[in-house]
């Protein structure tokens, strides 16, 4: 079983996300791709709005995976608890069926910051990562160069994946909302109904 993994905070999730797990499933043959909301997000811990809870969040991104028989949603992070980390998200999956080979999806400009990662000792050799390259990221210069040292430090394994420049961000969809703006077309239906009808992202 080849099995991709694309986590995130999800606050909320969008076509960005189902587009980039859709390619990945195409391109690199993947049998199914996880979409793993976070408990809580060590990256997003200075944000200046307070995070959706973790029972938004899933939801939201089971509503959005409807309809794909390749998208399953992974509870694991946020039936975990506390920060979601990477490695012991990887180590269970592994635990789990160590015959599945993994692909963690990430955006190609977070490849060269892996090294920084909570034990990224413990991260690569359980998965190939994949990088999702927008041309308005990174440089390619830049980009071989992480990845090289990465493969030096950790025996990383890793390989980049041309996707679509969407240009969707959640931070956008959560101004759109507080602004009464539209998110149509920006997120799956299901998701837009869930967020009007949970009155999310509006000024109190």
């Amino acid at each position: 079983m080849k099995t991709g993994i694309l986590g995130g905070t999800f606050d909320p999730i969008h076509l960005g996300h189902l587009i980039i797990a859709e390619t990945a499933a195409d391109q690199l043959g993947l049998d199914r791709v996880l979409l793993m909301p976070s408990y809580i997000s060590y990256f997003k811990e200075n944000r200046s709005d307070s995070v959706s809870s973790a029972e938004d969040r899933l939801a939201m991104t089971r509503a959005a995976a409807v309809g794909n028989p390749r998208f399953l949603v992974s509870d694991m992070e946020v039936l975990r608890g506390g920060k979601s980390y990477t490695y012991e998200s990887l180590e269970a999956l592994h635990a789990e069926d160590p015959d599945d080979e993994l692909y963690y999806i990430v955006g190609a400009d977070t490849v060269c910051s892996m090294g920084t990662w909570r034990y990224p000792e413990r991260i690569f050799p359980h998965c190939t990562v994949v990088g999702a390259l927008r041309p308005d990221q990174i440089s390619p210069e830049n980009l071989r160069t992480g990845a090289a040292q990465l493969e030096a430090d950790y025996g990383a394994r890793i390989l980049f994946l041309d996707v679509p420049a969407i240009g969707i961000s959640s931070t956008q969809i959560r101004e759109n909302v507080r602004q009464g703006r539209s998110i149509r077309y920006l997120v799956p239906d299901a998701v837009e109904e869930y967020i009007r009808d949970r009155g999310l992202y509006r000024q109190d």
